[in-house]
């Protein structure tokens, strides 16, 4: 594992905060909601109903022109959805499971459970989005020019700006909301094509080097190179736009910017650190040697006795017959009243046992990571059945990779 990045840095890009809200689940798929989508979707009904369609529409209602901009919005993170659920049913079909969809401020992301295993498959799995945001916008902006009738049409043959706008102002509210929806996903699909990884054009550019070179750690690293460029781009562009007056254009540029290199760094770090964690066995990664609590021991005495004279962060809670029962932590306790500390014992606010997730002795620690990356518990439990053998958390994973980075750097230079 050697490179000149940081491979130690455990990061995954990209990744959303986890608040939110489940919509439901379609193919198999969950669907949920990031609350940072609500400021986009304003942002885009907003645009909508006060600038563009009162002028396409300037003698309709106000009620009309906002519930035409509401409708659309929603029709717009429909047609993302839409093209995530694509990647999800190909990457499924492909044999790599996607547990969850999540919409957020910067459009969409499919969580795999797993990476592609040929350049064929990520291939596959990237083009379909762009496709199916074009085959979307192709279809909405011909329905729209049908709904419209001749006058759109021979508006637009003629070039006429002017015979454009006044045919604008004959169509209905749905003729309306697919001209507007079409272009905007042909839009999005060339975006997405745009050879900057992560993005779905990054990734189909890297299967293209995978392919080549016949090696997925260089064909990320030129990718993720490739993509940091065109982030940098896009924050330049952004400056630019600041200093020529558009702030909020600028700003948005920069924001996108931001994320796309940062997401860039960290699939290209993630991939070295997944490399360096194959087919290492969990027993030698886990800490097995764990001080362990009685579920009726009480907070106070869970504090004096265990938390506060150890560096250890995650206590087991066992039953008699050495059966686990649950996990405790200081993080549970910031939910309880100091009063209580005395009469509480630790069952009543340990992660019970079934919340955990376990890993049985043969897993990988690359099977650790992957669950772990997954952002819902940490640490995981390693265990024979109901017997416990040890924890592993993020930080274990990084103490591995550190230690075996420097034998591995002592033994070159020896």
């Amino acid at each position: 594992m050697n490179d000149k990045s940081n491979p130690t840095k455990l990061e995954q890009a990209p990744r959303v905060s986890g608040a939110g809200f489940r919509l439901g689940h379609a193919f198999g798929v969950e669907i949920r909601i990031d609350w940072s989508l609500l400021i986009i979707f304003a942002l885009i009904a907003g645009e909508l109903g006060l600038a563009v369609f009162p002028s396409w529409h300037a003698d309709w209602h106000p009620a009309l022109i906002w519930a035409t901009a509401l409708a659309a919005a929603l029709c717009f993170f429909a047609s993302i959805l839409a093209h995530e659920l694509s990647h999800a049913i190909v990457a499924n079909a492909r044999g790599i499971p996607v547990r969850t969809i999540t919409l957020f401020l910067f459009g969409g992301i499919a969580q795999l459970e797993g990476e592609p295993d040929s350049p064929k498959s990520e291939f596959l799995i990237a083009i379909v989005g762009p496709l199916t945001s074009l085959v979307i916008g192709v279809s909405a902006t011909a329905a729209a020019v049908w709904l419209a009738g001749d006058p759109l049409r021979a508006a637009a043959a003629s070039g006429d700006l002017v015979a454009t706008h006044a045919a604008l102002t004959l169509l209905g509210p749905g003729a309306t909301l697919l001209l507007w929806l079409g272009p905007i996903n042909v839009m999005l699909a060339i975006f997405n094509v745009i050879p900057g990884f992560p993005l779905d054009g990054g990734r189909v550019l890297r299967s293209v080097l995978w392919a080549a070179t016949g090696n997925l750690r260089t064909a990320t690293r030129w990718a993720a190179r490739v993509g940091q460029l065109f982030a940098w781009t896009l924050m330049a562009l952004g400056v630019v736009e600041v200093f020529a007056g558009g702030l909020l254009s600028g700003l948005w540029l920069l924001l996108i910017g931001w994320f796309l290199n940062n997401a860039a760094r960290a699939s290209y770090q993630y991939l070295l650190v997944r490399e360096g964690l194959e087919h290492v066995p969990i027993i030698g990664v886990m800490r097995s040697t764990l001080a362990r609590v009685d579920p009726g021991l009480s907070v106070e005495r869970f504090i004096r006795d265990y938390a506060l004279p150890s560096e250890q962060r995650n206590f087991p809670v066992e039953g008699p017959d050495g059966r686990l029962l649950g996990l405790v932590s200081l993080d549970q306790i910031d939910t309880l009243d100091h009063a209580g500390w005395e009469t509480t014992p630790v069952a009543r606010i340990m992660v019970p046992a079934e919340r955990l997730t376990r890993l049985p002795a043969n897993a990988e620690a690359g099977h650790a990571l992957q669950e772990l990356m997954r952002g819902k518990v940490d640490p995981l439990v390693v265990s024979d059945g109901e017997r416990l053998l040890g924890l592993v958390s993020r930080n274990d994973l990084l103490r591995w990779l550190n230690v075996h980075e420097r034998a591995e750097l002592a033994a070159r230079t020896a």
